[in-house]
């Protein structure tokens, strides 16, 4: 869709909209729990959608009730190999090794874009334990046992891989190590995994200051209620307007919350009160498009960290540079930096292209309100959060939406 983005300021008091990195790993403990099990506070983003068919295609029944925003999911009857998984990485990699440890068959499908971002990681741990994989641009179909044994795992390039292993192993017959090799990047995804599992009363021997995970096997997840809390990442689009001119709280954030882009309020003040200012984003690299977006408005910056920004659901370096060049941004890239130069930015001629990304998408609509301009394929939101748009015209960003392309 193509919309039109008003020169608007943003006022008022917002709910941050639930996390969808607890949302994906709550409804998957209550898949894999023997009991039936509420999820609380639930958005249907595409991604979460991903996840309950996944969860279907397990043999469970999954139960939405609108007016609570809460999932139940208790036993069901239809079991089915094939798991539609959109655009979501995280279900992908998660329920990858899951499936593997539950059925030993099954047929993933998703966009190009989700299968070009890779599943090395999966592959050579299974041409090691004598797993098949069958590959094409739009599916991957695996087939095989996962077994107890010692996982050796790269940390520099998806957290996700390690998440799905965490998930699965407790299932298994025998013990499991999973050994990280050095760097590890976004690890506070690690932390919240663990932080859901041990709710779910599966017991993890996690040494991350040596890289070393032990995993007891035989292990049953069991679970009650749950409440998904509010989402830092996405509270990061809505908080970001308190920097451009506008007035608006955000409530509902756990302030001890294990999420690792809770760290962007302390960014956000950096880049607007020092001159270019040196970050790294490899611990919070889904905040990359924000934080370029901030550094464009701002004193510029030499943001670090960046490499895996390529691999995302649109190449967030270039793909994002390109539309804040449209601004007259001006800017160098190297292997794993952005240098962001302090320029002076105006209205864009041309329209801004989301790249199909829900992130790029929330961050030039915010540039976009000190502007006014045109930007289109905005339905990209729905990967994340779907009442976007809804929440910031309630805020005051005037917005006219009745466009279609």
């Amino acid at each position: 869709m193509l919309r039109y983005i008003h020169k608007s300021n943003a006022l008022g008091i917002v709910c941050a909209p639930p996390s969808k990195s607890y949302a994906h790993r709550l409804l998957i403990g209550a898949a894999l729990s023997k009991n039936d099990v509420k999820v609380n506070n639930i958005e249907l983003s595409n991604d979460v959608i991903a996840t309950i068919k996944c969860i279907e295609s397990l043999g469970k029944k999954v139960i939405y009730d609108n007016q609570d925003k809460s999932i139940t999911i208790t036993k069901g009857e239809c079991k089915r190999l094939v798991f539609e998984c959109n655009e979501s990485g995280s279900t992908l990699r998660f329920f990858i090794p899951i499936v593997l440890a539950i059925k030993e068959k099954g047929l993933f499908v998703g966009t190009k874009r989700l299968m070009e971002r890779g599943l090395g990681i999966y592959e050579e741990i299974f041409d090691n334990i004598g797993i098949s994989y069958q590959k094409t641009d739009e599916s991957i179909e695996v087939t095989g046992k996962l077994i107890p044994t010692r996982y050796v795992v790269k940390g520099n390039v998806s957290s996700q891989f390690i998440t799905g292993l965490l998930f699965s192993l407790p299932l298994l017959q025998g013990d499991s190590i999973i050994e990280i090799i050095p760097p590890i990047e976004s690890i506070n995804y690690i932390k919240i995994t663990l932080d859901v599992l041990k709710q779910f009363g599966i017991m993890i021997d996690a040494d991350l200051e040596h890289n070393i995970i032990n995993i007891k096997g035989n292990q049953m997840y069991c679970g009650n209620n749950f409440t998904v809390e509010g989402d830092y990442s996405n509270a990061a689009f809505l908080d970001i307007f308190n920097y451009l001119g506008g007035e608006v709280s955000v409530i509902g954030l756990n302030e001890k919350s294990l999420q690792g882009d809770r760290v962007y309020k302390e960014y956000f003040d950096v880049l607007s009160k020092e001159e270019n200012p040196i970050i790294d984003i490899k611990d919070c690299i889904d905040l990359g498009p924000i934080l370029f977006t901030l550094a464009a408005v701002k004193n510029g910056a030499i943001i670090n960290g960046t490499k895996r920004l390529v691999i995302k659901e649109s190449n967030r370096v270039v793909d994002v540079l390109t539309e804040l060049a449209k601004f007259g941004l001006t800017y160098e890239i190297g292997e794993n930096q952005v240098k962001i130069n302090k320029c002076v930015l105006s209205k864009p001629k041309d329209t801004i292209c989301s790249h199909n990304d829900h992130r790029i998408t929330m961050s030039l609509v915010a540039l976009l309100s000190l502007f006014g301009g045109y930007i289109e394929g905005t339905n990209a939101v729905n990967k994340s959060y779907p009442t976007y748009f809804d929440v910031i015209k309630n805020l005051g960003i005037k917005v006219d939406d009745d466009y279609d392309k």
